[in-house]
């Protein structure tokens, strides 16, 4: 692969840059913040897959003396010939002179062979007052990409594109904190048509990343998966002495270890919004939690979470006769198929049954104490009853992915994430929801998923991605 580009991100004070660099270089960690000059230096922020940098942005300070930089240009230039080298001679005589600091720190990258994406403001008027700015960046002769990037409500960005299509070789709306995946992409591949030598890094830069997100997603659904089998079989445990046996009640022992069991279960769905969220390299949401909660009264156990992303009878019925059929299919290979097929069968209308009577209510576990043995008794609360509780956080896991997925690296918002008002899962196929419902059954049940049958739950999520995904888009 060829060097990888050089993007310094340029403009007036306050108008996106440094969002506009975040979301372009997949990094939360840059300020962003309302009052200008927060951007003192530049700073380079790489963007790299599997430890290979695909290009570079600059974050730049704006532009603060325009107009007196662009009167030396004119005053120390011969001919249209010469500007390059003109701003050159201007950034090298006044490094260091605090009139032009924040010029010479913006420029300076430009000098050196960095591209141009210049970054306006399109919900505020054009004035001609960024004529100079815009005139500078011409004199440099580096490839250049104008960017309009709305801030406030106000939509100035038709007389914007008229006066910014006289200075730049392309000129696109850009919403650093709401712009989808492929128009990231769109604009890399706009900066390869602009200059030679950057069309191949960046048709690779293109691809790298695209297969990075199918990764992503990959990742993502064994990362569910693997919550949703601990989650699924996981017992909260106490050993009592025969003492504290007599001591306790059972009432009161069951509602400790339930409270256990919740905060365990809750833990574990924080952890996996955890992971998926830095595999998606959203660091800052784990440091500033604040900015991530479930839409008020959607508790994990609450009837409401329930309601919203249990599935229904009908589809349980479905799901459980496969999974049950399964399971049954072992009576005909013990029976050499004598049995024609009869163990399948009733297998299959058991699993049935038993997820249809489940189908519309959430079943918790209940407490059991086991019998004495060594003076000691073991009280246990789980696992799960039915598997409403596992597809009650496979909903939630999924729409969390969704949001994380679509984040932009810029957004500073709340993440709030409401219930959905549709079951994407109906749309999948009988052999993913059969899959699907085999795993949680054998999890409930406190048996252990073999590799075949993970990677099949695994891909059967990963449909599920897929399927909510589509219901999103179709839903806008």
């Amino acid at each position: 692969m060829n060097s990888a580009p050089v993007f310094a991100v340029v403009g007036h004070p306050n108008k996106g840059k440094s969002s506009v660099v975040a979301t372009l270089s997949q990094n939360d960690a840059i300020a962003i913040a309302l009052e200008p000059g927060t951007t003192r230096q530049r700073q380079a922020y790489p963007l790299s897959v599997d430890g290979r940098a695909l290009y570079t942005l600059v974050d730049t300070p704006g532009f603060q003396r325009p107009r007196r930089v662009l009167e030396w240009l004119q005053a120390h230039s011969v001919s249209a010939s010469d500007h390059a080298e003109t701003v050159r001679v201007f950034v090298t005589q006044h490094q260091g002179d605090g009139r032009f600091t924040d010029e010479c720190e913006l420029l300076a990258p430009l000098v050196d062979g960095a591209g141009i994406i210049y970054v306006v403001d399109g919900s505020v008027p054009y004035s001609a007052e960024h004529e100079a700015e815009m005139t500078i960046l011409r004199w440099t002769g580096r490839p250049s990409l104008a960017l309009i990037n709305s801030i406030g409500t106000d939509d100035h960005s038709d007389t914007w594109q008229a006066a910014l299509g006289q200075f730049f070789q392309v000129v696109r709306k850009f919403d650093a904190v709401r712009a989808p995946f492929e128009q990231h992409l769109s604009l890399l591949r706009a900066f390869g048509q602009l200059e030679p030598t950057w069309e191949h890094p960046l048709a690779q830069a293109t691809e790298f990343l695209s297969d990075q997100r199918r990764k992503r997603r990959q990742q993502s659904a064994a990362l569910i998966a693997r919550a949703l089998e601990d989650m699924m079989a996981y017992r909260e445990k106490r050993t009592l002495t025969l003492d504290q046996v007599a001591g306790t009640n059972d009432a009161d022992l069951a509602g400790q270890l339930r409270q256990r069991w919740y905060r365990h279960q809750r833990q574990r769905e924080q952890t996996l919004r955890i992971n998926i969220e830095h595999l998606y390299q959203h660091q800052r949401i784990q440091r500033q939690e604040a900015e991530l909660q479930w839409h008020s009264d959607h508790d994990l156990f609450s009837e409401d979470s329930r309601k919203h992303w249990a599935v229904g009878k009908r589809y349980l019925a479905t799901a459980g006769f496969g999974a049950g059929a399964v399971s049954g299919a072992g009576i005909d290979a013990l029976t050499l198929g004598h049995s024609l097929g009869a163990g399948a069968l009733v297998g299959g209308l058991i699993g049935a049954a038993g997820s249809y009577l489940y189908g519309d209510r959430l079943a918790l576990p209940a407490l059991n104490i086991g019998v004495l043995q060594d003076g000691l008794k073991t009280a246990t609360f789980g696992p799960v009853q039915d598997s409403q509780f596992g597809y009650v956080v496979l909903g939630r896991a999924v729409d969390h992915w969704w949001h994380i997925s679509q984040r932009n690296h810029a957004g500073r918002d709340l993440l709030d994430l409401e219930p959905a008002d549709h079951h994407w899962l109906e749309s999948l196929d009988r052999k993913c929801r059969q899959d699907i419902q085999q795993a949680f059954d054998k999890r409930r049940k406190g048996r252990p998923l073999d590799d075949r049958q993970r990677q099949k739950f695994i891909a059967a999520i990963e449909q599920g991605m897929v399927a909510y995904e589509d219901w999103r888009l179709n839903r806008t």
